[in-house]
């Protein structure tokens, strides 16, 4: 027999992945703004994803639209938990989206575009990450509704999880930047990936050290097994692929860097679902409580198996026909 909430917890999982993967390193872009201070190197940086970042966002709307058809009481409790934060992160991702629209037709006005892409990138990363620690620290309950308070997402745990997002993100669009760039833009980055990897490690050790001794339900699930045996090898693979990283940013590679970098954030999920699993809205409701019923489901369930692989096919076909590297006076963005 078919577990549809579980096949729901998979697509809305792989969505929210891919998400952070493409989006990731398109606002990791915008977040290195500031380091590349020539207009002709940013426009590089920016052409590199101009084709595809809009794109990248349907996985997000993929994220929410099966969380509500699956999973209403998560859509509704969590949107009412982290409404705030959630729409700054959309004023935010509209900036941004304007900046890159604007920002090539502008010229007496464009380093105010500049500014808008730096900002929409920063705090739409920094908001997620946000969003991101007020759920693992738990959203409060009763009956199925919310009933915390309007400003209980903003914790310094939060907080500093949303600093450690805009650093992932940053690694991300810096490893990105290497595979499709060259010359000094290309070298700057060399530059730059190791420094960014050496904190996105520190984020980890905090936060890995942080929430087991303010949640003992996480601790439980961490240390007990099965668990215990799932999650202990996270930490090893991501020194190794740190180390892997650093070596060939020495060597100059051109794409192991982004593929090192896509195995620290999927380590970085495994770790977040080892954490929270059964649960979809913690401490405290599982999946299968959470769960819309069957006949919902499976009638949602018909529309993804139809759209799933047009997204997959279009996006891979984008990604394909841009695949060449973008270098300084070529046609971009207009």
């Amino acid at each position: 027999m078919i577990d549809f909430a579980l096949v729901w917890v998979g697509i809305i999982g792989l969505g929210v992945l891919i998400y952070v993967v493409m989006d990731g390193f398109d606002l990791g872009i915008g977040i290195l703004f500031p380091f590349i201070q020539g207009q002709p190197e940013r426009d590089v940086m920016m052409n590199t994803v101009a084709p595809v970042w809009d794109g990248n966002e349907t996985w997000m709307v993929l994220g929410g639209a099966g969380l509500f058809a699956a999973f209403p009481l998560v859509y509704s409790t969590v949107l009412s938990a982290l409404y705030m934060p959630i729409i700054l992160m959309v004023v935010a991702l509209i900036f941004r989206g304007v900046a890159f629209e604007f920002r090539f037709k502008a010229h007496r006005t464009k380093h105010l575009w500049d500014l808008a892409f730096i900002g929409g990138s920063f705090f739409s990363s920094f908001f997620q990450g946000i969003i991101l620690g007020a759920y693992i620290q738990g959203i409060e309950t009763q009956n199925g509704i919310y009933s915390g308070g309007t400003l209980d997402w903003l914790t310094p745990f939060s907080l500093f999880v949303g600093f450690g997002v805009v650093i992932m993100y940053a690694a991300l669009g810096c490893a990105w930047l290497i595979m499709k760039t060259e010359a000094d833009l290309q070298h700057k980055m060399y530059s730059l990936m190791p420094k960014l990897i050496m904190v996105l490690l520190i984020v980890f050790g905090a936060v890995s050290i942080y929430t087991p001794l303010n949640h003992p339900e996480i601790a439980q699930r961490w240390f007990t097994l099965p668990n215990l045996v799932y999650f202990s090898p996270v930490p090893v693979f991501v020194l190794i692929l740190s180390g892997l990283i650093f070596k060939a940013c020495t060597q100059q590679k051109d794409v192991q860097p982004f593929v090192f970098t896509l195995g620290l954030v999927f380590l970085a999920f495994t770790g977040f679902v080892i954490s929270l699993w059964p649960n979809i809205i913690p401490p405290s409701v599982s999946i299968w409580q959470a769960a819309a019923p069957e006949s919902s489901m499976k009638f949602a369930l018909v529309g993804a198996v139809i759209l799933i692989p047009i997204i997959l096919i279009y996006t891979f076909l984008s990604y394909w026909v841009f695949r060449d590297k973008v270098r300084i006076g070529d046609e971009g963005y207009h």
